[in-house]
């Protein structure tokens, strides 16, 4: 890619802007670090705050707890689906009913689930499959 394309681009040249949501501080920044080197990571400790951080900033993905006081990840994934269709959605929880594998897919058409605890090299292989996926949805929208 040219210098120019880049610069028309800005997205090109930068890490892939994530953001992270978790009620548990010390988890949230256990994934903080494990990403930060390759993405620009910004972090939420509540729905309410993500959902403010989502109207200042574009994501490729956001990665949410799945319950947290004070909200719910999935019920902010699917409105967050609603409103980025390409931000890809990966939710975390520390258990996966059938309804609720069933609602991630049908609602909040997840990218992914990750079962608590999440390794940190699945986390950022699957992040950084995500932030490819985000990139291609945008590419064929376009097109």
């Amino acid at each position: 890619m040219s210098d120019a394309a880049a610069k028309a681009d800005p997205t090109s040249a930068q890490k892939p802007a994530i953001l992270l949501i978790d009620d548990e501080k010390s988890l949230l920044d256990v994934f903080a670090a494990a990403l930060s080197p390759q993405f620009e990571v910004t972090t939420a400790t509540s729905v309410r705050e993500a959902d403010f951080i989502l109207h200042k900033q574009s994501f490729k993905v956001v990665v949410a707890d799945h319950l947290m006081p004070g909200g719910n990840g999935m019920n902010f994934l699917v409105r967050a689906r609603e409103e980025y269709p390409h931000m890809q959605r990966i939710l975390v929880t520390g258990y996966m009913k059938p309804e609720m594998l069933l609602r991630s897919v049908n609602e909040a058409a997840l990218f992914r689930y990750l079962l608590k605890p999440v390794p940190m090299a699945e986390l950022i292989k699957v992040v950084g499959d995500a932030a490819k996926a985000h990139d291609a949805s945008v590419a064929a929208a376009g097109a």
